[in-house]
C-alpha cells in the first residue's frame, strides 16, 4: 500500500486522519472527495463487506469517530491519536459561511420524519436548505447503488458540499457512488446520524458527553433494544484490530 500521508495513522489498512475538525473542514473545501466516519459496528465488517471495505478504501478522509478503535489503538501502540466524532465535525462544518449559504450545500436525508426535524433545527440555526437541495434517498439495500435521479440533481444544481445523513455502511457506499460519477467535485460528507443528536430526531448528545466517549451509551439508554445489540457485536472489533493492528484484513468469502 501507499505510504500513509502525514497526520494520518494506518489502521487496519484504512488512513485515518489524525487532526481537528476545523483542519479536516479546510482540506475537504479545498480538495473535495469523500469524507467517511466510520463507527465501531461497521468497522467491524471490513473483512466481510467488500463494498464497504472499497469506500473506505477509496475515502479521501476518514475521521476517528469511533471510540471504541481509539481506545484499543492508543492501548496497541506508543503512539496515540486523538478521537474526532462526527459530531463534533458536523458542529464545525455548520459553523462555516460557506456552508451556512443557502444553495451551496445539498443534503441527502433518511427519510420524511427525520428530513422534516433536521431541516426545522437548521433553520432555528439560522440555515436555510431550499427544497431543490434536499434529497429523500431511496432504500438502497446491499445491491451496488445506482440512483440515477440523485447524479442528474446534483450535476445541475452544482452544490459546494453534500452532506449525507443515511445510516453508516450504506451512506458510505452511496458517498463512493457519487464521488465515481459525478460530472464535478465536491466535497461529500458522510456524517450519517450526527445532525439527529442535533435535532431530536434521536437522543440529545451534549457537547461533555461527546468528549468523554458517552455517546453509545447515551444512545443505548434512549432505545436498548435497536442499539445494546449493535453495540455489543461491535466488540468484534477488537479482535480484528488485535490481529491485523494497521494491516488491511483480508476479505473472507
Amino acid at each position: 500500500m501507499a505510504t500513509t500521508p502525514p497526520n494520518h495513522h494506518r489502521i487496519l489498512g484504512i488512513d485515518f486522519f489524525d487532526g481537528s475538525a476545523k483542519e479536516a473542514i479546510d482540506i475537504m473545501r479545498t480538495n473535495g472527495g469523500l469524507l467517511v466516519v466510520p463507527a465501531a459496528p461497521a468497522l467491524k465488517d471490513l473483512d466481510r463487506s467488500r463494498d464497504y471495505r472499497e469506500s473506505l478504501l477509496n475515502a479521501d478522509l476518514a475521521i476517528t469517530d469511533s471510540a471504541f478503535m481509539v481506545l484499543i489503538w492508543n492501548r496497541l501502540q506508543g503512539t496515540s491519536i486523538k478521537r474526532l466524532s462526527g459530531l463534533e465535525y458536523l458542529r464545525e462544518l455548520l459553523l462555516q459561511p460557506d456552508v451556512r449559504t443557502p444553495g451551496n450545500t445539498f443534503w441527502i436525508m433518511a427519510n420524511p420524519i427525520s428530513a422534516k426535524r433536521n431541516l426545522d433545527w437548521l433553520a432555528g440555526q439560522g440555515i436555510t436548505i431550499p427544497d431543490d437541495h434536499i434529497y429523500m434517498a431511496p432504500m438502497y439495500g446491499n445491491a451496488p447503488i445506482d440512483d440515477p435521479a440523485l447524479i442528474e440533481c446534483l450535476d445541475r444544481l452544482r452544490p459546494q458540499h453534500v452532506i449525507v445523513t443515511i445510516g453508516g455502511g450504506t451512506q458510505e457506499r452511496l458517498g463512493l457512488y457519487l464521488k465515481r460519477n459525478l460530472s464535478y467535485r465536491p466535497a461529500i460528507h458522510c456524517i450519517g446520524a450526527a445532525i439527529a443528536f442535533l435535532s431530536g430526531d434521536q437522543v440529545h448528545i451534549p457537547v461533555w458527553a461527546d468528549k468523554y466517549y458517552l455517546g453509545w451509551l447515551l444512545r443505548s439508554l434512549a432505545e436498548p433494544k435497536r442499539y445494546i445489540p449493535r453495540y455489543w457485536d461491535a466488540r468484534k472489533l477488537l479482535a480484528l484490530m488485535l490481529r491485523h493492528r494497521s494491516r488491511l484484513p483480508d476479505l473472507k468469502t
